[in-house]
């Protein structure tokens, strides 16, 4: 199902009736840095507001970058079509509290459909750059894996748009990730089954364990 909405107002109020995003499945899993599954749940409850992180610099480079890195995959693979809908909600239509607003929609030239997901993030240190070592940080795929249960679609492409300093001066790597469906249905399940169990107790009003991302 799609809910096809047109304006920012509306999509936000959507969103926090709708149940859970593509951003929050690392939050269920317990493998979101920035936030918790009771945090999670305490949003959830309106035991706690939303942070605004309007003024966070990383969330502005990120809103900036987008179009322009959307822009960059349509020259570099044009054997994908790609289509952007900025308000409109993909929902799963057995389990309508999981959705998705997606920064991409593919079309493959053998009609088989996808997602593009955008992400920018400057590295640090070592430890960031082991998270993107031929793979996927988890947060992030966790979110790949919430959106192909929330659309139903075939696979995922995860631009990564990676910036980091040498000397004092700025450097840029840029990566592709998929994720093709038939090799991560049990993983989908298990999102499900994960996120059916914290959506119901967000609707029962009973908070859950804690749990804590790996060091």
């Amino acid at each position: 199902m799609i809910l096809r909405i047109n304006n920012h107002a509306d999509w936000l109020k959507a969103r926090q009736n709708q149940g859970i995003g593509g951003s929050e499945a690392g939050c269920v899993l317990g493998v979101n840095k920035y936030q918790s599954n009771v945090e999670l749940w305490e949003l959830k409850t309106g035991r706690r507001e939303a942070p605004d992180l309007s003024n966070n610099s990383a969330v502005q480079f990120g809103k900036f970058a987008e179009p322009h890195l959307r822009e960059l995959f349509r020259q570099d693979y044009p054997e994908y079509q790609v289509d952007y809908h900025e308000f409109w909600i993909y929902v799963n239509d057995q389990y309508p509290f999981i959705f998705a607003t997606l920064d991409g929609e593919l079309t493959a030239l053998d009609g088989s459909r996808g997602i593009l997901e955008i992400k920018t993030t400057t590295i640090q240190n070592k430890l960031q750059w082991d998270e993107w070592d031929g793979r996927i940080p988890d947060s992030y795929y966790a979110q790949c894996l919430h959106q192909l249960a929330a659309t139903g679609w075939d696979f995922v492409i995860l631009k990564a748009y990676i910036r980091y300093h040498v000397d004092g001066e700025v450097r840029v790597t840029i990566r592709h990730y998929r994720i093709d469906r038939k090799d991560v249905k049990s993983e989908i399940n298990y999102l499900i089954a994960r996120e059916n169990k914290f959506w119901q107790d967000v609707q029962n009003d009973i908070c859950p364990n804690l749990i804590l991302p790996a060091i």
